[in-house]
């Protein structure tokens, strides 16, 4: 049907079009035709551009820093983008978002195809766009890491419980070993962070005041110069003597440990067709085996390898997805 309150140029509906006689018939029938290959020109946008997002794969990544993350993501993608021509893929584009719920919205509406995500920050876009993780990221040699509490050795904390009235340093919220996992820990613990006005603030006596410090090095000084009680950070930058210095370490005591979960995730978004993640899924697993692809993942946060999901990741990821709705729900 002709939408009649839409006025085309040399057509105006009306009763003085009759076919009464073959001129006026044929000023009509060419007039028609005139009207259909305008209608079929508006037409041939709408398909090219549904055609043009089918075949573009858009890879997205949360960041506070984009001028710094665009060079370390466009290598991958320019190398898994050639490698999916056989899927109907034949571009690719980066589009970063300022924060989760940003990215969430991203995803729900199909503007980002495939993100790569530390697993706190993962586990949120499941659970706010359906997203699902794919693989599993191995960043220089490591796959999965932990989170270590630590206080000075001169102190009168021991242990978890010992955390009540005292301040803890956390690195900052989208963090997953310095904010998620240690919140999830001690609320398991049975203890209620709090976050407090600054560094200097104190908290009740039956609470655990948090803040952040930033910067995991900001942290280990604030323990070490006793701004606060207690820090958080993983493994690998407890390793780090950029992060805790040896001066430093040797004035600390760790106090807890958490369990080991996934250092970082794929995932893809809930639009994304099940040939493309298959493809994409091969190409980003055997990449490793290509050094053009080994290149294109060094620059790619460091990237070592990706691997498959294996059922104890499977539920170390349940957790921290249970864990971060608890941390919402009872401190955010």
């Amino acid at each position: 049907m002709i939408d009649r309150s839409v006025a085309l140029p040399g057509f105006r509906l009306g009763s003085r079009f009759g076919l009464g006689s073959r001129s006026t018939g044929m000023r009509f029938r060419s007039r028609f035709r005139l009207v259909l290959a305008l209608l079929a020109c508006l037409s041939l946008p709408v398909a090219a551009g549904a055609q043009e997002a089918d075949s573009v794969l858009v890879l997205g990544r949360i960041s506070d820093n984009p001028k710094e993350h665009y060079p370390q993501l466009k290598p991958l993608l320019d190398y898994v983008v050639p490698r999916m021509h056989d899927v109907g893929i034949t571009e690719g584009r980066i589009l970063m978002a300022r924060d989760a719920q940003q990215m969430n919205s991203y995803l729900r509406r199909g503007l980002v195809d495939w993100v790569t995500e530390t697993t706190g920050n993962a586990m949120r876009l499941q659970q706010g766009s359906r997203a699902h993780p794919f693989l599993l990221t191995e960043r220089g040699g490591v796959s999965r890491y932990h989170s270590i509490f630590f206080v000075r050795k001169n102190g009168d904390i021991h242990g978890l419980a010992g955390l009540d009235g005292h301040s803890v340093a956390f690195q900052r919220n989208a963090s997953t070993s310095s904010y998620l996992v240690p919140a999830m820990t001690l609320l398991d613990a049975g203890l209620r962070p709090e976050i407090l006005l600054s560094p200097r603030d104190r908290p009740s006596s039956d609470t655990v005041g948090y803040v952040f410090a930033g910067t995991e090095a900001n942290l280990s000084a604030w323990v070490h110069k006793r701004v606060v009680d207690a820090g958080v950070i993983s493994n690998l930058d407890w390793e780090d003597p950029r992060v805790v210095p040896e001066s430093f370490k040797r004035d600390f005591r760790v106090i807890h440990e958490t369990e080991d979960y996934p250092r970082a995730v794929e995932l893809v978004g809930p639009g994304m067709s099940p040939k493309v993640e298959a493809r994409l899924r091969e190409v980003l697993l055997h990449a490793a085996d290509d050094p053009e692809g080994r290149e294109a993942m060094r620059q790619f946060f460091h990237t070592s390898r990706f691997l498959q999901i294996d059922e104890a990741s499977q539920r170390a990821l349940q957790r921290i997805r249970d864990g971060a709705a608890r941390v919402r729900e009872a401190i955010e």
